[in-house]
């Protein structure tokens, strides 16, 4: 039997505020335990929470980015479950009336482009932090985590295969990389994914029982839990049994899941309308104030490079990636007055590949905007050759010189003087008879030999281009 695979992605995105959703309490990341947590994080009696207006608005921006419904009326509710680090022995969350409903993302897998929907966003507080490392026969919590805003972002679930739920993974954490809503930072637990998995006989529409694995803090690790979850249920299915709704953690010592607990449905939470906050209502003004300050949003970027820059759908996907490699092709291109596709060919190429061999993010470059533009600029005037540019590059990397020092330094300048490559090239055809009679005979690789003759005289500083046209003009003579 064929089998079918369907994900959906649940996503906690913490929000960057400086306080936390429902208090004062402050947010940054590896502060001493149970130092950053008030009396209403530790739900002392008589308090009373205030919801932050800075993470409704980031909620929005959010919503408006994917196309989403903005509810200008939505509900705080309580999700009653115990655990030791939920000291109300509730969640403040969204439940029926999330503040943003629908919207879509694209993604990009194989250069194929696909839209996944967005069920809903709904705003929540963050539990506490339960400690077991260092602890003998006991558990220790921190709270500081408790009350920090986060969005849920729930999709629906589109994707069909682990290598689809990793794009959707990387294209959401862009985004809210891209509108300012959250670092994204997966080793602090800013975002983290569940994975909704189940598989179905292929050509079924109907869903087969899911298993969601919980807190996949890398795309790594979303794609391995992924692939085993989806192996481990069709070999259950296969034998005769049966899959159970469940929540399951994946081990990537083991690279495998098990068994957490039954998968609860929401109405083991008894989620009811939280009396202590008012319906959050967003007026129409607001909305469009934050609409007018969202910058460029990727989808009309990738656009646009494409109709106004001639890029391809590839090319535009890539630079378009994060915010930051965007911002910095826009500088590029900027400074090189055009030279669109050029500027790609470097920024997706060799400028991204030492990136990551340096495991680098694009902000912590050597080579600057306006360094590389300076090495463009001397590849489009055919001063220097493409070869001779990947050793300028290296120099560049490596050191605090720019292109033109390097270049006259080290004699890189391209021989464009044509008398010159004439004389090069006729000596060239006079002792290589052999080979410029197989050319004429219509053997190609026969060519490619000559030129590299030609470039082996010039010590690689001849033209490639003026060398071809050359002896192709003399050869057919």
């Amino acid at each position: 039997m064929k089998w079918e695979t369907v994900i959906g992605i649940e996503t906690h995105a913490q929000l960057s505020t400086k306080s936390k959703i429902f208090s004062g309490a402050a947010t940054p990341f590896g502060a001493a335990p149970n130092t950053q947590a008030c009396a209403v994080d530790i739900a002392l009696p008589g308090v009373l929470p205030v919801a932050n207006r800075e993470a409704v608005a980031k909620a929005v921006r959010f919503g408006l980015a994917i196309g989403a419904k903005i509810n200008r009326r939505s509900i705080f509710a309580r999700k009653n479950y115990f655990y030791p680090d939920l000291p109300k022995g509730y969640q403040i969350s969204q439940y029926e009336t999330p503040i943003v409903q629908g919207g879509t993302l694209t993604i990009f897998v194989d250069g194929k482009e696909k839209a996944v929907r967005l069920t809903r966003a709904h705003l929540e507080e963050d539990a506490g932090k339960s400690l077991h490392e260092g602890f003998h026969d006991f558990t220790g919590i921190d709270l500081n985590r408790a009350g920090t805003p986060l969005l849920e972002i729930v999709s629906e679930p589109d994707m069909r295969s682990a290598q689809e739920a990793v794009a959707y993974a990387k294209a959401l954490h862009a985004m809210v990389r891209w509108i300012d809503i959250c670092d994204g930072n997966m080793q602090e637990g800013s975002f983290r994914c569940d994975a909704n998995v189940s598989v179905r006989p292929e050509g079924l529409d109907k869903l087969g029982t899911r298993c969601e694995i919980k807190n996949l803090n890398s795309f790594r690790f979303l794609e391995r839990a992924i692939e085993f979850e989806v192996r481990r249920q069709i070999e259950v299915l296969e034998d005769g049994g049966t899959i159970e709704q469940e929540t399951r953690l994946y081990d990537a010592d083991k690279d495998e899941t098990r068994s957490m607990r039954t998968k609860e449905d929401a109405h083991d939470y008894r989620y009811f309308p939280d009396p202590d906050l008012l319906p959050l209502e967003v007026s129409e003004q607001w909305i469009d104030s934050i609409k007018s300050a969202l910058s460029e949003l990727p989808q009309a970027k990738r656009e646009r490079y494409v109709k106004e820059y001639g890029l391809s759908q590839y090319d535009a996907a890539v630079l378009t990636q994060s915010r930051e490699m965007a911002e910095f092709y826009d500088r590029l291109v900027g400074t090189l007055g055009g030279l669109y596709k050029l500027g790609a060919s470097w920024v997706t190429g060799e400028f991204s590949a030492v990136l990551n061999r340096a495991g680098l993010e694009i902000h912590q470059s050597p080579i600057s905007s306006d360094r590389l533009a300076g090495l463009l600029r001397r590849v489009a005037d055919n001063t220097i050759s493409r070869r001779s540019a990947g050793e300028v590059f290296d120099a560049m990397w490596n050191g605090t010189m720019e292109a033109d020092a390097i270049i006259a330094a080290r004699g890189l300048t391209q021989i464009s003087d044509s008398g010159e490559l004439e004389r090069v090239c006729d000596a060239v055809i006079a002792s290589n008879a052999k080979q410029a009679e197989d050319y004429r005979a219509g053997k190609d690789k026969a060519f490619n030999s000559l030129v590299g003759q030609v470039m082996k005289l010039t010590k690689g500083k001849a033209n490639p281009q003026q060398v071809s046209e050359i002896l192709k003009r003399k050869l057919a003579g």
